[in-house]
């Protein structure tokens, strides 16, 4: 049969499956929702500090097409806001429909409104776990041969609520389309839950969305122009133990508290959590001002880091003979960079894993490697579970600069992967 079954259609799902489907194997991606790239429908920040470093090691490795994609649709490229230089902006209003199309002119089959609620079970001789397979809400089976779990870590609505301030109706939608549920924990095993600095569970996301069209004319044009703007606050609107809050801790600089700071990614994305609706109409220009995600996002966001699979380097989850995981999934990383690296990794190694070949393990001399490894290291030290690691700021921004793996010299980094004899890795079909 040589299929993989992906579970969860957000960029670390749609890069398993891309990355399953260019390596000769069958592939089948279930989305629980009617849009694929989850976040990614309200994200657009992409190549800002060492993620650029890690987009070029992807397109070099093979996985170039996704990157092609966000590439093409950006507002605004090489832009320098508080804390990151050179991002690029895509637009996320065009972004999934790109995606869509893409994988399936590659001949996956997508899934739309596809929630898999449970598994069936088996045993490998060896006592491994093994997933013989996927169960939806309607009961319709999904056989497979090698599963890849990318639900991510966010919902279902009760850990809103018992961790945030409720639902706080974001781009996921599970009052319409039902929670999260995570496979990894259906096949037997348990999570990991991520914390933060205070021992409470999970982390708020820290943006959001307002409709340009409720802004001021003269700021929607600075805004469009520029890319970014950068707003002083007064005194009293300042508010910084919000910043502890923050699941991107690479956006936790004092500039995010004393400024209201907002890009164009096709809407005006807000990097402020939960700034209150009568506070934000007090500043010139915004008085007419609405969220468009999440629509409470004057109380609220999302909380996210609340089901991380235990995983080797090679992205299979530990005890399941026959599972990958991706994204939030399998580490508590932060962005669309870093959910396509692992993604893609994970989507790769599982048509590996049906040949019968080894996995393939990234070296660290390559930042996507190092990531991989460090985070999965760091997991075992005290303060590893309120760490978040991203190429773009923090704790491993930091590592990256320290260690010289980050750098935006292309021929620096073609040299690097070429050393490494992993040019083109994840365009060679294993089938």
């Amino acid at each position: 049969m040589n299929k993989v079954v992906v579970v969860g259609g957000g960029w670390a799902g749609c890069a398993a499956a891309l990355a399953a489907r260019k390596a000769g194997a069958e592939v089948t991606l279930l989305e629980r929702t009617d849009l694929l790239l989850g976040l990614g429908n309200v994200g657009g920040i992409m190549r800002n500090n060492g993620r650029f470093t890690a987009a070029e090691e992807n397109i070099l490795l093979g996985a170039d097409e996704l990157f092609g994609i966000t590439d093409q649709l950006s507002r605004h490229r090489g832009l320098d806001f508080p804390g990151h230089r050179h991002a690029s902006l895509y637009d996320v209003r065009k972004v999934e429909a790109h995606v869509r199309r893409l994988l399936i002119e590659k001949g996956i089959q997508v899934r739309l409104m596809a929630r898999a609620t449970d598994v069936e079970r088996g045993r490998t001789a060896n006592g491994d776990g093994l997933i013989e397979r996927i169960l939806l809400a309607d009961g319709t089976p999904i056989e497979g041969e090698i599963f890849v779990e990318a639900t991510g870590s966010t919902g279902p609505m009760g850990n809103c609520l018992a961790y945030g301030n409720g639902c706080c109706m974001c781009i996921l939608r599970c009052p319409a389309f039902g929670p999260r549920v995570s496979i990894s924990q259906k096949a037997g095993k348990n999570d990991i839950m991520g914390q933060r600095k205070d021992g409470a569970f999970g982390a708020f996301s820290g943006a959001g969305e307002l409709e340009k069209g409720s802004l001021a004319k003269e700021l929607v044009e600075e805004l469009e122009t520029k890319g970014v703007l950068v707003i002083p606050l007064p005194p009293e609107l300042i508010v910084r133990e919000k910043l502890d809050l923050k699941v991107c801790q690479q956006y936790a600089l004092d500039e995010y508290a004393e400024n209201l700071i907002l890009l164009d990614n096709g809407q005006a994305k807000l990097m402020t959590p939960f700034f209150p609706v009568e506070k934000l109409r007090q500043i010139p220009g915004m008085e007419n001002a609405r969220y468009t995600d999440p629509y409470a996002g004057g109380k609220g966001n999302s909380i996210r880091y609340l089901s991380v699979a235990e995983r080797e380097d090679s992205m299979q989850v530990k005890g399941i003979d026959n599972l990958f995981c991706g994204g939030e999934k399998s580490g508590l990383f932060v962005g669309h960079t870093e959910a396509i690296t692992t993604g893609t990794l994970a989507g790769y190694n599982a048509v590996r894993k049906l040949k019968g070949m080894r996995p393939l393990i990234l070296p660290t001399q390559l930042a996507v490697g190092d990531l991989i490894h460090y985070e999965n290291q760091r997991l075992q030290e005290k303060d590893g579970l309120s760490t978040r690691y991203t190429f773009a700021g923090g704790h491993y921004f930091a590592r990256m600069q320290e260690t010289g793996l980050y750098t935006t010299d292309r021929e620096a980094i073609f040299r690097r992967v070429k050393k490494c004899g992993l040019e083109g890795i994840y365009s060679e079909p294993l089938f």
